[in-house]
């Protein structure tokens, strides 16, 4: 069964972030708001919990996940980028975005798009997520909790416990966050493409909603 935690959407409680994230270390998922709508993590070194993952999603190993940094230095850690596309993410970060860029050596193969060799990566604007990764002192692997067959996310605390409480080890309630995505951007052509038009406004990329 998940333990359900009720947290503070602007002053989340210490002692439940701390135990969040020591369930995150020991292997756990977790299910936290961010900025767009709901998400679910774990440990980017755990291969098991990765796996899970892809189940409750309904996903194979073509699946972008996205890592989910504290702040843009993080993201230069684990993706490749060049001026231009620090340029971007400074002035887009944090926001609802997902970019997608090559991956480093500090990721596991397991974690990238196994022909393009490239991961999402993104800074949430959310108190609970950033308060979350601050005290785990590194990223989470995400995914949207978008289940299979369905077209929105889910997006209320009580109702994703009942339906996931045997498959993920925590659910952290913030209140309803909302259910569009992010906007993602594919960062590694020659100019950005737009992949998913979601909550962020894709102009400062030059581009537009379809």
């Amino acid at each position: 069964m998940a333990q359900y935690f009720a947290i503070h959407p602007q002053n989340p409680q210490p002692r439940l972030l701390a135990k969040a994230a020591e369930i995150v270390r020991e292997g756990g998922i977790v299910v936290f708001p961010t900025d767009s709508c709901y998400a679910i993590g774990c440990h980017l070194g755990d291969k098991t919990p990765i796996e899970r993952i892809r189940a409750i999603r309904g996903v194979d190993d073509r699946h972008h996940f996205t890592l989910m940094c504290r702040d843009l230095s993080e993201i230069a850690h684990y993706a490749r980028v060049d001026n231009a596309q620090y340029r971007l993410l400074k002035n887009t970060t944090p926001g609802s975005y997902t970019f997608i860029l090559e991956g480093t050596k500090e990721l596991p193969r397991r974690v990238l798009h196994p022909k393009r060799k490239t991961i999402g990566l993104r800074v949430p604007d959310n108190v609970i997520a950033q308060s979350l990764l601050v005290e785990l002192g590194e990223p989470l692997l995400t995914s949207t909790l978008l289940l299979p067959g369905e077209e929105l996310p889910l997006n209320d605390g009580e109702e994703i416990l009942e339906r996931l409480d045997a498959q993920v080890d925590l659910v952290l309630d913030g209140g309803a966050c909302g259910i569009e995505p992010t906007t993602v951007v594919d960062l590694t052509g020659g100019a950005p493409a737009l992949v998913r038009a979601g909550r962020g406004d894709p102009a400062p990329f030059g581009l537009e909603c379809p």
